[in-house]
Formats: C-alpha cells, structure tokens, sequence
C-alpha cells in the first residue's frame, strides 16, 4: 500500500511539471497595406480634409489594439512612398536631403513598426532614391525576390535583406515572460522589371515569391525562427503559376509560414470578394488554415491577426493553436463618419511635408473654362481621359519631329485613372472651372508614369482596343431584367481609350481576353466601326501611340506590347507633359470629340454605378435610381 502511495505521488509531480513545462499565450499581428504616403486624412485633389482614410486614423485603431494585447507587433505591407502629391513633393519637388527621413518614415517612426516590406510603387521613382529613403527607414525592410542583376539579366545576389529573425519577450496569460524568435520575409510582384523598366532594366531581376520563400524558409528556421510572418505585396488569386503577381495565397502552402499579409490589390480580406477562393474561411481569416490578412489601402483598416501560442519549455517548441483575422475599419460607409479621432503624433510628424505639399498643389497651371470630372468615362467619351490623350500626343509629335517616325500619324491611349471601383464612391476627377492648379493635374493623372510611345499596325490597335473592351460585361440583348454594364473586377486603369481614330464597343459581344489577357474568345469581336480618317483603318499601316512607361512595357498584359516595340522613352513624366501643355494653351476648353460609344442595344436597360454628384452631368439615356450604403450611387442607361 505504501508503494502504491509513492508511485501515486510520482506521478502527480510528472503532471504538475509537465503543466509547468507549457505556457500559452496570446500574440496579435497588425497591419497596414497600400498607405501610398496617405499619413494624413486629407484629399491633396480636392484640398481638403477627409476622415476615410489616412494613417493618422489607422494610428488610433493601433493605440487601442495594443491596450488590448500585451503582445502586440506592427507590420506595413509596402506601397509607403508613392500615391499622392505628398510622395510628388518629397521626391520631386522639395527633394529628401540627405540623412532626411521620408515624412512616411517619421510618421511610422512614432508608432514603432516592427518591420516592412518593398510594394512595387517603391520603384517609381527609381533605384537612387529608393535606396536614400531606405537608408532612414526606421524598421527593418525585407523583401526576398529581388536580387541584383549579374550583368546577364540574371539573378545575382539579394538586392534587399531577404528576412530579419527579432527576439521578442512575450507574456503568457499567467504574466510569465518567454523569449520568441519572429521571422520576417517579405516579397513584391516580380513584374516590378516591368512596370518600372526604365528605371531597372540592366540593374536588378525579380523572381518567383512562392519558390523565393522555399529558399528562405527553411533557412529561417535553421537559425532559429519560430514562427514565420509573410509580408506579401501581393493579391489573393486561387491557382499558383510561376511568376504571378498575386501570390499571396499560394504562400499559405509554403511548409514553415504560420502568418500572411498580403495587399497590393487595395481589396479586403477576410471578405466576401475572396468568398470562392479554395480554403478560404472568412468567419477565421485564414486560407488553408493559416491566418491571412489584407487590409485596404490608405490606411481605410486595420489588419489584425490574434494568434493562440504554446511554448513547451522543455522542448523549446513554439506552436500556433488558434487563429484569427479580422479588420477593423476607421470609417463608416453607411453612416458616412468617422469610426475614430486621428492621432495628431502623425500630423506633428509630416507638419512640414504637409505644409509643402499644399503650397505646391496649389499653384497655377492654366485657366479652366469648363468643369472637369470622370463619373462616366466608363459610359462615354469623357474630357478627362481626352486632356491626357492631347498632351500626350503634343509631347509625342515634337518629341519624333526629327526622327524617322515623324510622318506617321500619332494617336494616343489614355485611361480613366479614378473611376470610382475599389477605391470608393469619392475616387472620381471633379473640377469645377476656374483656376487650374497642380492638384488639378495630380487628380487627372495620379501615377508618375512617364511619356513613351510605341510602333504598332493597324491590326495592333484593334487588339489593344479588344483587349480594353474586357471593362464591361457580356450583355444578353433579348434579357428584359435591368444588366450590370461594369466589371468591376476589371481595373479601371486598364481600359485605354484611344484618340485619333473612332470605334464602337459592342457589349453583347464576348470579350476576346480573360481577365490576365489571355486569349479567352478567338473568334469574338466587341470593337466595331474602328477607323482612321473616316475609312476603315488598314491592319498593317504603321502607327505611333502615345502611352505611358507601364503600359508601353507590358503592364497590364496587352497584346503586343511587350517593351520590345518602344520608339520614345521620354525623361519626362506624363503630369510634366500635362503641366506644359495645359500652360502653353493658357485657357482650357476641356471637350470629348466621342470618338467611341458604346454600340446602342435597343430595349435593353443597363446598370452603371458612379458617384450621387454625378447626377449633375446626366448623359443622355441615363437616369439616377438611388443611392446604395457603400456611397455609391445606381443608375439606369436604356436607348
């Protein structure tokens, strides 16, 4: 009996220092994606203040998530340094000095981020100051999938620190600390060399994020990482293909990753837009059982990820046994107000930028005799893709007046940059006639693309114009139930309108290209009517286009434009080519010459939405039915 009393107790104290052995813990993630130097709620286009979005609004939601969690970390997902005439200023204008912080940094700088990855708008303004801005970033920068070019247009070495391994000491739910070690490897689409090609071809190559990350990882590990953040410039795309832009669920399958965060597709995740995606839990955030968040853009949410921790002490042996994603938003879009007050450390920070932005987007340009806006670029010729198209072949033709292109004729491909989409019911142009000023031009063209022209025939533009056509849905003629016109997965961005020749775009057609621009109909035709000079244009009659650097190298995956047909690289930017012709005419008569239409479908009722403030410019046919939660606003098109 006295045996079995020892033995008894033995086993008790087994149990008692296993328990002891293990502590759990609760560790929470947060994120910002997409900030596009927005450290403030202030719209620079329409010079005045907003509360739907800005990282100084963000920064509240931080404050509290932290009170919330002893354990908190911070992470940004690129896309800081370029987006608005704030990111112009500092890289234009009033150039960083050096050992000068970017005013984004600053503003990060208070609120204490752990670590960041490159967005691929990093780049747009070339190497030199990417690597000034990155030499004063105040946290760790990694970005695994860039790497230098060894003078063969191969990967040599890592461009940027592919990872950083912190030691963090961590509280359990009882206050007893332990040290974690957290890896972070970041990653940006490879198609970077192409979007940015002037700036790096020659200089740097890009590679695949998934095959990067099982390079990285198991490496990671090897020197002690125990769990593995992913910050992954990157949408959300269901099937893996070497090479993509949006990888970030294909992350969730690489072995040794526990948490993703992902971005770049200005969308949200969890929500219901990835509600088909294989894996996909939005009641837990995760995608094939890993934690993944996206979190907007301009800081409209919050990214937050609550991990459940085990540390077994006498194994050293970390463990994720539960997860959660949510986000947390700073504005509310039915109520249209603001969910928080903004942190004023992020407008004390960015004072001075702030200051020198205003002054800068508030000079003069030229006299506007009419107003300006885009609420239906996207149902008709609109007068703010028709400026960019002039000033872009003004600049092309004196640019070729003595080259050997100088007789062909010039036309231009230009887009409707704001156009509502994922960016809201308030992302449209709106000028009212007056003065036109820096900001004025910003909010025509928000991108510093610069000018370049490309080579093409007849039988080019046709396919660029099919390619564009993929803006709208397949419209059955004979339905008597009112029919979405818009794809809004499309990016507006992408449907160029070319000027010096007029078409008809027939949208009970099938659209030629899939959404990659991958032939999907090869036999469909929804351009009609497409003519030069009043005749039907000639497939093989050479043609100068006048574009922009991302789409003249491949952006957007437009048949025959690959980089290869480029005859003009202009040092200028697009807003510069803007700037000079808009001050040379002095007055601006702003006009569409409606060289495209949709082709009429009689009988047949469509739906567009665009802003409520569009009611003010009704074309015809169009009717306003009402206004939706979101902000935005339905409208019936008939003929």
């Amino acid at each position: 009996m006295k045996l079995k009393f020892i033995a008894l107790t033995g086993a008790l104290l087994l149990t008692v220092a296993s328990a002891q052995d293990t502590q759990t813990f609760d560790l929470r993630i947060l994120e910002t994606t997409d900030l596009h130097t927005s450290a403030l709620g202030y719209d620079y286009y329409q010079d005045k203040p907003t509360g739907e979005f800005g990282l100084e609004y963000t920064a509240t939601l931080i404050n509290q998530a932290r009170a919330e969690k002893r354990n908190t970390l911070l992470f940004d997902n690129g896309d800081l340094i370029q987006g608005n005439p704030l990111g112009d200023y500092v890289a234009r204008v009033n150039p960083l000095k050096a050992g000068q912080q970017h005013p984004m940094h600053a503003a990060m700088k208070v609120l204490g981020y752990n670590a960041a990855t490159l967005g691929n708008h990093e780049f747009n303004y070339g190497l030199p100051y990417l690597d000034q801005v990155l030499k004063q970033a105040p946290m760790p920068v990694v970005t695994a999938n860039v790497y230098r070019d060894n003078g063969k247009g191969e990967p040599g070495e890592n461009a940027y620190t592919p990872y950083t391994i912190q030691r963090h000491t961590i509280y359990d739910t009882s206050g007893r600390p332990a040290i974690i070690n957290v890896g972070v490897i970041g990653f940006t689409p490879p198609q970077i060399v192409n979007w940015d090609k002037a700036w790096l071809q020659g200089k740097i190559v890009t590679g695949d994020a998934v095959q990067a990350a099982q390079k990285f990882v198991p490496e990671m590990k090897a020197k002690g990482a125990d769990i593995i953040v992913a910050l992954a410039h990157g949408g959300i795309n269901a099937e893996y293909t070497p090479g993509m832009e949006n990888f970030a669920a294909a992350l969730t399958t690489v072995p040794g990753i526990d948490v993703i965060l992902s971005g770049h597709s200005h969308l949200e995740f969890p929500g219901s837009t990835y509600k088909s995606i294989p894996g996909a839990n939005l009641e837990k955030g995760t995608i094939n059982g890993k934690p993944v968040m996206m979190a907007g853009f301009w800081g409209n949410n919050l990214g937050v990820t609550d991990l459940k921790l085990s540390f077994n002490r006498q194994a050293q042996r970390w463990t994720i046994t539960d997860a959660q994603s949510t986000l947390r938003p700073i504005w509310d879009k039915t109520n249209k107000k603001s969910l928080v007050s903004p942190d004023p450390r992020i407008a004390e920070a960015v004072k001075a930028a702030h200051e020198g932005t205003l002054a800068y987007v508030r000079a003069k340009v030229a006299d506007l005799s009419t107003p300006i806006n885009s609420y239906w670029a996207l149902v008709q010729d609109d007068p703010s893709v028709q400026l960019v198209s002039a000033a872009q072949t003004a600049y092309v033709k004196k640019a070729l007046a003595d080259t050997k292109y100088k007789d062909l004729p010039v036309l231009s491909a230009a887009a409707p940059f704001k156009a509502g989409g994922r960016s809201g019911a308030s992302y449209y142009t709106d000028i009212p006639a007056g003065t036109l000023a820096i900001k004025n031009v910003a909010d025509l063209y928000v991108y510093p693309n610069t000018v370049q022209a490309v080579l093409v025939k007849g039988s080019d533009i046709k396919e660029w114009l099919e390619r564009s056509a993929g803006q709208f849905k397949q419209i059955d003629p004979s339905s008597k139930t009112p029919q979405a016109l818009v794809d809004d997965s499309f990016p507006t961005y992408n449907f160029d309108v070319i000027d010096g020749v007029t078409y008809e775009i027939d949208v009970t057609q099938p659209s030629k290209y899939d959404s990659k621009g991958q032939v999907a109909n090869a036999g469909a035709s929804r351009i009609k009517n497409l003519m030069y000079q009043g005749t039907p244009i000639d497939p093989n009659q050479e043609f100068v286009v006048a574009t922009n650097n991302y789409r003249a190298s491949g952006g957007g995956s437009f048949p025959g434009l690959t980089g290869q047909n480029i005859i003009l690289q202009a040092p200028d930017e697009t807003r510069q080519a803007l700037i000079s012709y808009f001050q040379e005419q002095k007055t601006v008569n702003p006009s569409a010459d409606n060289n495209w239409k949709l082709t009429p479908i009689p009988g047949a009722t469509l739906l567009v939405v665009s802003s409520p403030n569009a009611q003010k410019y009704l074309p015809t046919g169009v009717t306003f039915m009402k206004t939706r939660d979101d902000g935005f606003a339905e409208y019936e098109l008939k003929w």
